[in-house]
């Protein structure tokens, strides 16, 4: 099947793990399928085996993305090729990533992206890194994180967190104090493949795109390219 045969449009996100998998599958899925796109995806390979299957999720190397991407891009019934992988802990070796700008989280973020698909030199490849990781979302989710937990006090603490940070994306993506280890530190029962995604489900997808502007700038291009 081409991807020039009227009416079908086929975008495929290459996912870091099974927590993306979830989310894209719960929140973005129906955003985009409205908007008249066929939706596959995918999760990173982090290893291969030669007989059995093999390991999926997490990123290893740029090399190995860079083949995955690639590879997506082979397939003519594609229309385009995007990614939902953690900007946080991105590989050092990748593009953009030891000229980054000394600015805000977002320039930094942006100018990753812009080198990746200079990289990959396909008009049809749309690199999107999650600023700083999946869990970021989780934050916008406070309110909805309170009521899972049945701690209110842990929606005053994420809530806290995003105001100091000035955004969910913009809270701090050190070893210690990324999204991830906030959320563990701060409800340690919380299981990022089922507790996140659900928060992130309640909370709605048109409340995350409002305070989330580099997940929001991702979906309005995707939206864009299917018209």
């Amino acid at each position: 099947m081409r991807n020039d045969m009227a009416g079908y449009r086929r975008i495929h996100l290459l996912l870091e793990g099974r927590t993306e998998e979830t989310i894209v599958r719960d929140v973005f899925l129906p955003c985009l399928v409205a908007r008249g796109w066929h939706v596959t995806c995918s999760i990173l390979t982090t290893r291969e085996v030669r007989d059995g299957k093999n390991y999926r999720g997490g990123v290893s190397s740029w090399s190995s993305v860079r083949k995955e991407i690639r590879q997506l891009l082979r397939d003519t019934s594609i229309s385009i090729v995007s990614t939902v992988i953690d900007y946080y802990g991105f590989p050092s070796d990748a593009p953009g990533m030891n000229t980054r700008p000394v600015s805000g989280p977002r320039s930094r973020v942006e100018h990753v992206e812009k080198a990746l698909y200079d990289a990959i030199g396909d008009k049809r490849f749309l690199p999107h890194l999650t600023l700083r990781e999946s869990e970021s979302w989780v934050f916008a989710a406070a309110e909805q994180v309170g009521e899972l937990s049945l701690d209110s006090s842990m929606a005053k603490m994420l809530e806290h967190d995003v105001t100091r940070a000035g955004g969910p994306e913009l809270v701090n993506g050190g070893v210690d104090t990324a999204p991830s280890k906030r959320l563990k530190r701060y409800w340690p029962e919380f299981e990022k493949t089922i507790d996140g995604p659900l928060a992130i489900a309640d909370l709605g997808l048109p409340a995350l795109r409002e305070q989330c502007p580099h997940l929001d700038a991702w979906l309005a291009r995707v939206e864009q390219a299917a018209n």
